[in-house]
């Protein structure tokens, strides 16, 4: 890789920190188009890598705030924190079963009337 490519790339990282990892931002701020972005990351590992890290460190931002509505009380921040990190202790508003490799391949459902006589059969 040539030193203007590197160059290139070194500023683009910058710029990706200061945007949080959003692409069009990042690259808008430094001139250069999306799919010279995405050429550098699906092809050089090492740029892949420390992308990938800004992402990181982007969440673990977003996260804080995060804390520090919930620190505040906010109860959208309480309940949005519980649905997604407490669905171990039953804060989910939807049943999730999984089944592993488990399921059955062919489900029939059928629809019952109220005096039990039967409807319709999907398969």
């Amino acid at each position: 890789m040539n030193k203007s490519e590197q160059l290139k790339k070194e500023q683009l990282l910058e710029a990706l920190v200061k945007s949080l990892g959003i692409v069009s931002t990042a690259c808008a701020s430094v001139g250069m188009s999306r799919t010279t972005y995405y050429k550098y990351y699906n092809e050089d590992k090492g740029f892949k890598t420390l992308v990938d890290d800004i992402s990181d460190v982007a969440i673990d931002f977003a996260e804080s705030k995060l804390f520090d509505l919930i620190r505040e009380g906010n109860p959208t921040a309480i309940i949005f924190y519980l649905k997604t990190k407490g669905k171990k202790r039953g804060y989910v508003e939807k049943q999730e079963i999984d089944l592993g490799d488990n399921y059955p391949t062919n489900i029939t459902v059928e629809f019952v009337s109220p005096d039990g006589q039967a409807l319709k059969m999907l398969d």
